[in-house]
């Protein structure tokens, strides 16, 4: 599919990702947990300081079922020069006049999917409980998602019901986020629809049981070849962004279990391991991963290619599934004669390569591994409309480190996912993959954050920004932040001391074990080498 010395673009549509978690049914379950005092300190990076109040105290959470699935979205594009994201009436102005009654529930609900790009259709089911059989009855279906029915002696009736009773569930998610969406100026009204949409996306699509815990989107490298201090984000793919938007929420749930209270410590996901002083996710916790592009790399391997029989020794060396570089919105096999002529300084491993990565080490990287037990995605669903086959990225993220479980240190193995084709949520628009920017997003947060994905910082008009200097609260030295922040509530003498983010990070002695088995094991079986980023600088500190 992709001869030596050529390249492919995965750019086809918008990625995103989402994480799930499995929690007790409880009204504010998930509030948000910072240390008193610590990031509005004189000296200290505020990174994480503008979290609102009404995601404190509402979590946005189904409480009719036992358990509840977090989940974490990454997308590459999302535009802001679409039409659809630029209404003439902003949806607090259509909500305002279904509360004056200027306007019914049907009507609103259509004006919003217009405004908000929700699919919504009022659909005609059957009567509930011990009704009489001449009523009517419908129910309101957002983006797959049933309301409750609504009955009436009329179709319009009914109809005007359901939409009633579906308004009662979404208007107060939707007005507990206006703080957190920026008003929308003539200038800035595409960018505060986006901000809604993702909003949206995040809290209103999720089926029961599900909730969506880190999001993220993006498509770019950095153009910037180094950072000598941590502060700017190199690699913007929206998995990397929703990943590290899943780290993030991982740290607040750490902080929660190691604080002094009680309440806050049984409400964090984590329990403590009666084998190891390691921290595991509690029994009743998954994580799952939506992506809504086919993630590039080896995982876009041509579906006409059979492999036969089906053992893939006879493709282990072929550049279809060898290990890919991204390099400037392309991506390269490492075997391509082409990265030799690449005058760009900022490359990437590919986005099927990362995902094979965190299957075996865990997605929570090696600063969070000095107090957790790898965390794995159970399932990845995929959500591209244009994506027939999923053979490729079976083959990428399961087959290719197959057998390499009884090499590893404890409590990290080979975390084969359920991969499947699921309706897409979120769709591509013309010229987005010309959008530089990405979005980031977690639990707890009161804002989103933009990052322009060339440069590696906040944009001026992020609803979230954490000071002057405009760096991301994903850049690596918010999270070396968040490592202290974790090591001082733990008591962690010896993590405190560290000098600098790359020491702490070499301290993660399994973590680096595991590291180090999976990259010679993948050189062994004839994929090539990992790409070694000796232009990133980590030998920085706070």
């Amino acid at each position: 599919m992709f001869p030596t010395g050529r390249s492919f673009r995965g750019s086809r549509g918008a990625c995103f990702a989402m994480v799930m978690k499995n929690l007790p049914a409880e009204s504010g379950l998930m509030q948000s947990y910072e240390p008193p005092s610590t990031l509005n300190s004189p000296g200290k990076y505020a990174f994480d300081q503008q979290v609102d109040s009404t995601f404190r105290s509402e979590r946005l959470i189904c409480v009719s079922v036992k358990s509840l699935t977090c989940s974490f979205f990454a997308c590459p594009y999302f535009t802001n020069k679409d039409p659809a994201f630029k209404p003439k009436v902003p949806p607090k102005t259509l909500i305002a006049k279904y509360r004056n009654g200027e306007t019914n529930a049907v009507a609103l609900l259509h004006q919003l999917a217009h405004v908000l790009q929700f699919q919504m259709e009022l659909k005609e089911t059957v009567t509930t409980g011990n009704v009489p059989v001449f009523y009517f009855a419908f129910c309101v279906v957002i983006d797959g998602v049933k309301y409750k029915t609504g009955m009436g002696i009329r179709k319009k009736e009914a109809r005007l019901r359901a939409a009633e009773l579906a308004l009662t569930e979404l208007l107060p998610t939707l007005e507990n986020l206006k703080s957190a969406i920026p008003e929308a100026s003539e200038r800035k009204s595409s960018l505060s629809m986006l901000y809604l949409r993702l909003y949206t996306l995040a809290f209103l699509p999720p089926a029961s049981g599900y909730e969506v815990v880190a999001l993220g989107t993006g498509n770019f490298n950095t153009k910037e070849s180094v950072s000598s201090n941590g502060r700017i984000v190199h690699d913007s793919h929206a998995v990397v962004t929703a990943r590290r938007s899943l780290m993030r929420f991982l740290y607040r749930h750490l902080l929660m279990f190691f604080s002094k209270n009680a309440s806050m410590t049984e409400k964090s996901i984590f329990q403590q391991n009666s084998s190891s002083s390691l921290l595991s996710l509690k029994s009743d916790i998954t994580l799952h991963l939506y992506v809504n592009q086919l993630p590039k790399g080896a995982a876009q391997i041509p579906s006409q290619l059979r492999l036969n029989p089906l053992s893939i020794s006879a493709w282990q060396v072929n550049n279809e599934i060898s290990l890919h570089l991204s390099v400037e919105g392309k991506v390269f096999s490492v075997f391509s004669s082409a990265l030799d002529h690449c005058g760009s300084k900022v490359v990437s491993m590919s986005t099927t390569d990362k995902i094979t990565q965190w299957q075996v080490l865990g997605y929570q990287g090696a600063l969070l591994s000095h107090f957790i037990e790898p965390v794995y995605v159970q399932s990845i669903l995929i959500g591209d409309s244009d994506c027939r086959e999923i053979r490729g990225m079976e083959i990428s993220v399961s087959q290719r480190v197959e057998g390499i479980t009884s090499q590893l240190p404890m409590f990290y193995c080979m975390m084969r996912p359920h991969i499947s084709l699921v309706p897409s949520v979120a769709t591509n628009s013309p010229g987005s993959s010309q959008l530089t920017y990405g979005i980031n997003w977690s639990e707890g947060d009161g804002s989103l954050e933009v990052v322009d994905g060339l440069e590696g910082k906040t944009i001026d008009e992020s609803p979230f920004k954490s000071g002057t200097a405009l760096a991301s609260r994903l850049c690596k030295a918010a999270m070396l932040h968040r490592f202290k922040l974790v090591a001082k509530e733990a008591q962690r003498q010896d993590l405190l001391a560290t000098s600098s983010y790359r020491e702490a990070k070499r301290m993660a002695k399994p973590y680096q074990e595991a590291k180090n088995v999976l990259r010679a094991y993948l050189l062994q079986q004839g994929f090539g080498s990992w790409l070694d980023k000796v232009w990133v600088s980590d030998n920085f500190s706070m």
